[in-house]
């Protein structure tokens, strides 16, 4: 899709309020450009919502004990994001991953076992406002179903053809 095309859709898709509007929302990435990229999709979506940012594991760790978040989007690699999901998770927060280094089946697998929300490939940053009002609006299981559902053609090219038989969800 074309960038013109793809920023009238997006600009059509932002003039409906979104819920996340007045969220708190807590991006953890040791890449600054990626950061930036997920507070301008958010902000542009909801100029409103709360935005906050970490780039290293102690300063998001912080955060996290300090304050409430109605989500957390962790990197999975350079942040030690399974060990800041284990924290958010026990907190209460909806915590999703994220990742380019990670994107594998057991990463997938733990995330889900591990109770995250959802799980993002970094390929698909253009999706995070929809991906992060799905977050909110489904419980965890039906989360799940319908990320995978929507993700199934990038998973099955960038995974393994044969991720669903090696994972067990449900």
């Amino acid at each position: 899709m074309s960038f013109k095309i793809n920023t009238i859709l997006k600009k059509r898709y932002y003039m409906s309020k979104s819920i996340l509007e007045g969220k708190k929302i807590l991006a953890v990435d040791d890449e600054p450009d990626i950061v930036k990229v997920l507070e301008e999709e958010v902000k542009e979506a909801a100029p409103n919502c709360f935005f906050d940012k970490a780039l290293t594991y102690e300063e998001a760790l912080e955060k996290m004990e300090k304050n409430t978040y109605d989500i957390v989007i962790l990197d999975i690699m350079g942040v030690r994001g399974f060990d800041l999901l284990e924290y958010g998770t026990k907190r209460g927060f909806r915590v999703v991953m994220l990742t380019a280094h990670a994107l594998n089946a057991e990463a997938l697998e733990k995330s889900y076992k591990m109770k995250a929300h959802g799980y993002l490939p970094k390929d698909k940053l253009g999706e995070i406002v929809p991906f992060l009002e799905d977050i909110l609006q489904h419980d965890f299981f039906t989360g799940w179903k319908r990320l995978l559902e929507k993700l199934e053609t990038f998973f099955d090219k960038n995974i393994d053809p044969d991720w669903r038989n090696r994972i067990k969800f449900y």
